[in-house]
């Protein structure tokens, strides 16, 4: 009897010291998983910036974070921009809970006032931040407006394009989304 009762003991604690074991190899390759690298391309973290947005208040654009994040760079002169606005606002209006958008407007090449006019007269009602100086379209390679990065929870960028049409983009979030 005190035979069996050791022997169901050590198999006990071998079962957990395994479990314990399969627990710290999974964390591991987890955290291996997340790239440490930061680059404007996928696969590699999203530049971490401090922009201001049209209400004053200062955003952390990058990093780890509670929802997913859609980045969109564009200006009001920019006709595709102009084209991609409404889709902008109902995706971002639809997926609130789980995204959030930060629209970068390229201010080193626009007007204020065309700014202000463009977020009025399509409804934005998302973070719109500013980029006086070139600095966030620089850091992100900004080469053809608009441009897009999809970052997933972790502050890695899933996804970079320019325009897509809208039932595109709505799949490509959705698929972030359920990561």
């Amino acid at each position: 009897m005190t035979n069996k009762r050791n022997w169901l003991i050590a198999a006990l604690i071998v079962g957990l010291a395994v479990v314990a074991v399969y627990q710290n190899v999974s964390a591991g390759d987890q955290a291996a998983s997340v790239p440490t690298e930061t680059a404007p391309r996928p696969n590699y973290l999203a530049p971490t910036l401090a922009l201001e947005g049209l209400d004053g208040q200062s955003y952390q654009v990058g990093g780890t974070r509670d929802k997913v994040l859609l980045i969109n760079f564009w200006a009001s002169w920019c006709g595709p921009c102009e084209l991609e606005a409404p889709d902008l606002k109902r995706l971002a209006d639809k997926y609130k809970d789980g995204m959030e958008l930060y629209a970068i407007n390229v201010t080193s090449q626009d007007r204020m006032d065309n700014v202000n006019s463009f977020v009025k007269h399509f409804g934005f009602d998302f973070p719109v931040l500013l980029d006086p100086d070139g600095q966030a379209s620089d850091t992100y390679r900004i080469r053809g407006l608009p441009t897009t990065f999809l970052v997933d929870r972790n502050g890695v960028i899933t996804d970079a394009f320019n325009l897509l049409n809208p039932d595109e983009l709505e799949k490509r979030i959705k698929e972030l989304l359920a990561k």
